[in-house]
């Protein structure tokens, strides 16, 4: 059954895709649940929660430098990017605004699988998704707020407590769960990515089905935006690490790290506090980034 789990897991593109497919062709299904989405999403970090380990935690402690350095990183490089892409490519507002929310929010929990698969530093790829996800009630409302406020008023206090709710509360609840019961949650782990892949695959679902009547005006630039802010995310990653004279497992870490968003958030946020065109690219990101990191994953398990 854990073998079963796994596979499934593994495979988020391909749910996300079919999500996609079914939001646009069966909409109403998706707007029956529209209202849940952020209760979709806590329970999704609850099971991150769970999964995570003490030991997980002893590399923020004995190497806060490169952990601070790596967070550093991801949370300069993606807003900028995102706003830089949507300006250069001349991109209508909600759009620019999608791109800047995608790079504003922590590093998706998928990279930590992907820097296990592809032989990089999964202690050190869990340190930086985890420093990030605990700091984004802080720095994804200030970088939303940094590169958007000449396009529309961020409500920077508002976001604050949004995500402390979805992101910070699950997560400790899903700590308490695994420190109470320890044995129980470890032979029933493999459920908890599981139901994750489930919930952001719905979250994308629902953002297609949102967007449907709107597909006739998106022309290409949008997801040459999306390849361009996940490529070169993944580019100035690996070039950080280089500057910060990390080993090359950890450059390669940091490369992924920066690379892959927890679009999810971004896209929960962008339908709470903006438009249904905003969170669009945050649906994009969050099937792109994870089938690069997977080709990733393959070139650099052969080299």
């Amino acid at each position: 059954m854990n073998k079963i789990l796994r596979n499934f897991s593994q495979l988020l593109p391909v749910w996300v895709i079919l999500a996609g497919v079914l939001g646009y062709f069966y909409p109403a299904f998706y707007l029956l649940w529209r209202n849940y989405n952020e209760w979709f999403f806590a329970l999704t970090m609850v099971g991150v929660g769970a999964v995570l380990h003490p030991q997980d935690f002893r590399f923020i402690r004995r190497q806060p430098q490169i952990v601070f350095l790596g967070t550093l990183a991801q949370f300069l490089i993606m807003p900028a990017l995102g706003f830089s892409i949507g300006y250069l490519l001349g991109l209508p507002r909600d759009l620019r605004l999608g791109l800047i929310v995608v790079g504003a929010v922590p590093g998706a929990m998928a990279s930590n699988v992907i820097s296990y698969l592809a032989g990089a530093d999964a202690a050190y790829s869990i340190s930086l998704t985890t420093s990030s996800t605990l700091l984004a009630p802080v720095l994804t409302p200030f970088f939303t707020y940094l590169f958007a406020r000449t396009l529309v008023p961020v409500p920077v206090a508002s976001m604050f407590f949004s995500i402390f709710k979805m992101v910070v509360i699950p997560l400790l609840v899903g700590f308490s769960l695994r420190s109470i019961f320890p044995t129980a949650i470890e032979e029933i782990k493999e459920i908890f990515p599981a139901v994750s892949v489930i919930f952001i695959s719905f979250i994308c679902g629902l953002v297609v089905a949102l967007n449907r009547d709107s597909f006739g005006q998106i022309n290409w630039l949008i997801f040459a935006a999306i390849v361009l802010h996940n490529f070169f995310g993944l580019f100035f990653g690996y070039l950080a690490g280089l500057l910060y004279r990390l080993d090359i497992r950890r450059v390669r870490t940091l490369a992924i790290e920066v690379g892959m968003q927890n679009a999810g958030l971004g896209a929960v946020l962008s339908l709470k506090y903006f438009t249904e065109l905003t969170a669009l690219p945050n649906a994009l990101f969050a099937t792109w980034c994870v089938i690069t990191a997977s080709l990733l994953v393959v070139i650099w398990r052969r080299n």
